[in-house]
């Protein structure tokens, strides 16, 4: 197995613990951003139909404000100046938010109207009620296009936000599982063979030993022969060398005085 395929790391009992921990923890790391990317699609389809229906709805609502416009001309004249002088600021603004969707923020835009007008007595034949209806109408088209806009800008983060989320979950999955598995199957590997070696170096130890002890017996008890031969041998020359009187004999004992 080479170096390439596994962690560079000593195998040890430590970093046999180690790599059991972090092997877990990889695990459990895929699992959450598999769901996080599983939350996300879900999401991501979901904005991608109201996509789809906001589309829909673009075409008619503005086709509706663009007959009004013409209705409104035909009814007012050229009401761009009384318009511009009842316009002091914006009444159509946008603002900003961001949604949380499994750790990711969505931008989000929000429509509203700030302050009113009217046109009442603009133009004649119903000219300030023709006003109206189009102002209503193309607020309606500015609403769904800044929900559109929303929803575009929602889609483009989140499909980057997923792609990231697969790339993530594919190398936990095919690049950091596999070398950490195989980096604990190469300690474990290297453990046995120590263990192996080490138990056939005690084994030649115990062999070593035995064959010395048992030259040791031999060459003690060729020792304890070989005095006891020795020392055998001195001992009868002595009692045979030592003078032992014989009572039955002629020679005279010495007067014993009583």
């Amino acid at each position: 197995m080479s170096s390439s395929e596994r962690l560079d790391i000593f195998p040890s009992r430590m970093n046999l613990t180690i790599m059991k921990t972090r092997l877990k923890g990889a695990h459990k790391g895929h699992s959450l951003l598999k769901k996080k990317a599983d939350a996300l699609k879900i999401r991501f389809h979901a904005v991608l139909k109201k996509i789809i229906e906001a589309k829909q709805q673009m075409g008619d609502i503005m086709k509706e404000a663009a007959f009004s416009l013409a209705e409104t001309k035909f009814s007012g004249g050229d009401f761009s100046p009384v318009v511009l002088q009842n316009v002091s600021k914006a009444q159509l603004k946008v603002r900003s938010k961001q949604e949380n969707v499994a750790g990711v923020k969505l931008p989000a835009f929000e429509y509203y109207e700030d302050g009113s007008d009217s046109y009442e007595l603009t133009g004649l034949a119903r000219g300030g009620e023709q006003i109206s209806r189009l102002k209503k109408n193309y607020a309606k088209a500015v609403k769904l296009l800044v929900e559109l806009a929303s929803l575009q800008t929602s889609f483009v983060t989140l499909d980057e936000a997923i792609k990231i989320t697969n790339r993530r979950v594919n190398a936990i999955e095919h690049v950091i599982i596999p070398k950490i598995e195989r980096t604990i199957s190469y300690i474990i590997t290297e453990l046995d063979e120590g263990e192996r070696e080490e138990f056939f170096r005690l084994k030649k130890i115990q062999q070593k030993k035995e064959v010395k002890r048992t030259a040791q017996e031999a060459v003690r008890k060729e020792w304890e022969k070989r005095q006891e031969k020795q020392f055998g041998d001195e001992r009868l020359n002595q009692v045979l060398s030592t003078h032992v009187p014989n009572l039955l004999d002629d020679k005279e004992d010495d007067d014993l005085l009583f």
